[in-house]
């Protein structure tokens, strides 16, 4: 192959210039490099040099280099300086020149995939025997009380348990703690414990409840005709929940239960004084299957009488127990006010005038008033996920009021404790909240690793270890990004994560969407893997992965598409939901068939067979 000499020295200079300028950042952070514990020092030293690498343009260079057919260095992030020495070697060689002489400290290609490894297992433990990328799972509160639930999670694959600090509190978190390590010391397997900190959440405060309230409805044909029936659960409060998720579950006493057979039919009148009837269909544990034929809604009190079977005479009457009260929403429309208030005052809708006009606009609360001393007129705040968004018109001592810019042409259902998204707004809120403070002496005795919530800066990380060095506490640090800030800062809040030991990053793609703008996280999203994979620092893949299987039991296509490139992360992690061990096993083959094709960025070729035969087959990468 003929080479463009005029081009070689191009990619030279500019290859050469790169080498300076990641010489001149280390001098520059060379107090931040220094403070850095020994066993990150070549990872932070390799993340600074891939941020030099990155104040170039290098689009030019690397078309440069593939048309010569060398390295384009796409997958430089992790090995920045020897791979730049390495191309310069191999320039320096076609020119006939000397070799380039070498940085003390860089790192190997090899030597960086031993420093990742090791800094994830630091962190997640051991891997699962044929899969590398680890799996976290939130845990639900019913963890606290159903030890068969845990160790099934263990057992089709759970490595992380992520314990959520913002709901339960020290008594069912420990006995989550104490069934995860029971479902390993059973099952021999290994499995982490993870304590998200709450930090300071902005979310929608309470809604005016409404009635104590479930509706029964069987599945009809287009006729009317019913298809299907409602399947009810009846149980003792505070039993474990079924295998099978039901449509609707009714409280009731253990001692009236008891009596309750196979075939045995529940009589009532609903809210609506029409008759019905529920037939008893089976038994799981302490509860029982029935199947209802009527539409009906039932109220907390609401008297069932069993009717006995023919074997047995005589009927026993007794009271449904507390239903919880029916959720309400507020229904917002394109150009409707909503007013944002100060005061923890219980949400109402909208309210109109007998000629449709409106008498009171909408008003909800929210969980955190100092943001009121943050926002301007202008700017844009969102609710719920970014499903309803609005924009800031009027701001005053008690209240924001928000004119709603868009929302479903049916109406956004704006409910309580949904999350609200202020993204161009200066807030000063971050760091620990005083609730943190005081969960993170549970944390600190209890769990491997904190995630923490809402880091935006260096400063909030200082905040976290002075605060870990109090407790005399050594355990692990998971920064969840989640917000503008805290990606703009990702670079400082690494390197002062890396005064201690082990650390990771966790992408809070939920949030973080919102803040940083749909059309713009794909990207955003990549930089921070790239970043991490620079400091050898291990991330986690979070937030809706095999969100539909884990609430609803099927999976869309397109998540399924989103989990195999979770392959390229140390951990993905998955919210809980009724299906949510179909989920762990699902996820489980995902990972396992895709860490043939892909490692990190880099694309494998496994063989193919019969590709000779010009066929295509991916059996023998089945699990």
């Amino acid at each position: 192959m003929k080479f463009n000499i005029k081009t070689l020295e191009q990619i030279n200079s500019r290859i050469s210039e790169i080498i300076e300028k990641a010489k001149e950042l280390e001098v520059t952070y060379a107090d931040h490099l220094n403070k850095v514990n020994p066993v990150y020092r070549h990872s932070a030293q390799n993340l600074v040099h891939y941020l030099a690498f990155r104040t170039f343009e290098i689009d030019e260079l690397q078309q440069q280099l593939r048309d010569q057919g060398l390295p384009s260095l796409s997958s430089i992030e992790a090995h920045v300086m020897r791979s730049l020495l390495s191309i310069k070697t191999i320039i320096n060689h076609l020119l006939g020149e000397r070799s380039t002489e070498e940085v003390p400290g860089n790192v190997s290609i090899k030597e960086s995939r031993k420093l990742l490894r090791r800094n994830t297992k630091l962190l997640f433990g051991y891997k699962s025997r044929k899969r590398l990328t680890r799996i976290m799972v939130t845990l639900p509160s019913e963890a606290a009380s159903s030890y068969n639930f845990v160790k099934r999670l263990v057992e089709v694959g759970m490595n992380s348990a992520r314990i959520n600090c913002a709901h339960d509190g020290p008594e069912e978190w420990a006995r989550m703690i104490g069934n995860v390590k029971q479902s390993q010391k059973s099952l021999k397997k290994n499995c982490r414990i993870m304590m998200d900190l709450g930090g300071p959440k902005l979310r929608t405060g309470a809604i005016k409840p409404g009635p104590q309230l479930i509706r029964i409805k069987p599945s009809r044909n287009v006729l009317g005709k019913v298809v299907s029936p409602a399947k009810i659960w009846f149980a003792p409060p505070g039993s474990d929940r079924p295998k099978e998720k039901p449509n609707a579950v009714i409280p009731v006493d253990s001692d009236w239960l008891k009596n309750v057979r196979r075939h045995s039919e529940i009589l009532f009148t609903d809210s609506r004084d029409k008759k019905c009837k529920i037939t008893i269909e089976g038994r799981e544990g302490e509860g029982r299957w029935g199947v209802c034929y009527d539409s009906c809604y039932l109220t907390t009190g609401t008297e069932l009488t069993l009717k006995r079977t023919k074997k047995k005479t005589g009927e026993e009457i007794v009271k449904i127990g507390e239903l919880l009260p029916l959720e309400q929403i507020i229904l917002l429309h394109t150009d409707d006010t909503l007013i944002l208030t100060k005061e923890p005052v219980a949400g109402e809708k909208t309210i109109l005038n007998d000629d449709g006009t409106v008498k009171t606009p909408a008003h909800i609360s929210c969980t955190l008033p100092e943001i009121f001393d943050d926002v301007k007129e202008g700017e844009p705040i969102y609710f719920d996920d970014g499903k309803i968004e609005g924009v800031i018109e009027e701001i005053q001592k008690e209240s924001l009021k928000i004119k709603i810019t868009y929302a479903r042409d049916t109406g956004g259902k704006l409910k309580a404790d949904k999350g609200i998204n202020l993204p161009e707004s200066d807030l000063k809120i971050s760091g620990l909240t005083a609730k943190d403070k005081e969960d993170l002496k549970f944390v600190a005795e209890h769990a491997d690793a904190v995630n923490f919530s809402f880091v935006n800066t260096a400063e909030d990380v200082k905040e976290l270890l002075d605060e870990l060095y109090k407790l005399d506490a050594e355990v692990g640090i998971i920064f969840k990004i989640e917000t503008q800030k805290g990606f703009k800062n990702l670079p400082l809040i690494l390197l002062k994560g890396m005064q201690t030991y082990p650390i990771g990053v966790m992408i809070a793609r939920g949030d973080l969407a919102i803040e940083t703008g749909w059309k713009n996280f794909a990207s955003i999203q990549e930089e921070i893997l790239r970043i991490c994979e620079a400091a050898h620092i291990p991330d986690v893949w979070a937030t809706q992965v095999l969100e539909n299987l884990a609430k609803k039991g099927v999976p869309s296509r397109a998540e399924i598409t989103d989990a195999a490139m979770a392959n390229r992360a140390e951990c993905v992690m998955l919210n809980k939901g009724f299906y949510i061990v179909k989920a762990v096993k699902m996820l489980d083959k995902i990972l396992r068939r895709m860490q043939h094709f892909q490692k990190k960025k880099d694309t494998l070729l496994p063989k193919l067979e019969n590709a000779q035969g010009l066929q295509l087959s991916h059996k023998k990468f089945d699990v």
